[in-house]
């Protein structure tokens, strides 16, 4: 006897846990964001940085490195003790050297005579190297060439050379102005205390109208010529045409050359160490970085750099209350 074929059973399938219980409910507070992936760096930003880092580097070891060692020397002293047997040592002593300096009518005098030499001297300057540049941009102006480096050989010559021929001419001896003035009954002697700064004022704006002049013309050759043509069809021509269109469109050249004549003027040196040859009774401290420089001569070093440091205060608040004043007149025009 056979037992009865039995029917065969199939495996019921394994159902995983989310078809037995349904999809997951969802969160209901906000979805999370992904994960960060790392990104590839992009070298392209940091290019910039890689073509200044040179002119930084120059910039913070000429620059910033001597202003900071100069304001660190300027708080302190040399202070010696006894019979000065035995070596100065230094001491630290705050801001009294800026009120030495500043007690010290040497110095304060020497930064009084250059800001009014500067005060004259500059605007003189200025003024007719603007000049000789409208002159030379005019269109019927004869022999451009020839009076271009005429005008401009003086700023070639070094300022000592021409330091040392000027006093050739201002000595009293031997000078031919002098003689020249004599003879139409002016006596003046041009060493004198009362001439000296308009003897050195004059050096300054020989030496340095010829390199303003380039710089202002240079302005004037960028200037398009379509609005000179406009203006000329309206009749504004020749000096009408330079003071109401050419000079306010080379105002920036105007103004970059006034802050570096103040800058220069302010750091008067060559011209009246050369001429103290001629005229011994010009100061050893007749300008701030003279009066520095005395303070080296003498192994003074904190002394000198406090005087450095205030003359450098002087030209920063000349030259930016300059330009600020500029641009905020330009801004009320």
């Amino acid at each position: 006897m056979h037992p009865a074929p039995t029917t065969p059973t199939t495996a019921a399938p394994v159902r995983s846990h989310e078809e037995r219980t349904g999809p997951a409910p969802k969160p209901s507070g906000p979805t999370p964001a992904p994960a960060p992936r790392g990104r590839a760096v992009d070298w392209r930003r940091w290019t910039p940085l890689g073509f200044l880092l040179p002119f930084g580097t120059l910039f913070l070891i000429t620059f910033v490195a001597p202003i900071c060692y100069a304001l660190h020397q300027s708080l302190f002293k040399l202070h010696r003790s006894g019979l000065g047997l035995t070596p100065p040592s230094t001491v630290f002593t705050g801001l009294s050297n800026y009120a030495d300096a500043l007690a010290d009518g040497a110095f304060t005098s020497s930064v009084v005579r250059v800001l009014l030499i500067g005060a004259v001297q500059v605007p003189l300057m200025l003024g007719l190297a603007l000049l000789l540049a409208l002159l030379l941009d005019a269109r019927r102006t004869p022999g451009k060439r020839f009076f271009r480096l005429a005008f401009f050989l003086p700023y070639a010559i070094p300022g000592v050379i021409g330091g040392l021929m000027w006093s050739f001419l201002y000595q009293p001896d031997v000078s031919p102005i002098a003689d020249a003035l004599a003879g139409i009954g002016l006596h003046v002697d041009f060493t004198s205390d009362s001439w000296l700064p308009w003897s050195v004022g004059n050096i300054l704006t020989w030496g340095w109208t010829g390199y303003n002049m380039i710089v202002i013309h240079s302005a004037l050759k960028a200037i398009p010529g379509e609005l000179t043509e406009a203006a000329a069809l309206d009749g504004c021509t020749g000096w009408r045409l330079a003071w109401h269109v050419k000079i306010p469109l080379v105002r920036p050249a105007l103004l970059m050359t006034t802050v570096f004549s103040i800058i220069g003027t302010a750091q008067l040196y060559n011209e009246p160490v050369v001429m103290k040859a001629v005229a011994p009774n010009l100061s050893s401290s007749w300008t701030p970085i003279m009066a520095a420089q005395n303070e080296v001569a003498a192994n003074n070093y904190h002394a000198a750099a406090t005087r450095s440091v205030l003359l450098a205060l002087v030209i920063f608040v000349l030259s930016f209350g300059f330009m600020r004043f500029v641009n905020k007149r330009g801004a009320a025009l």
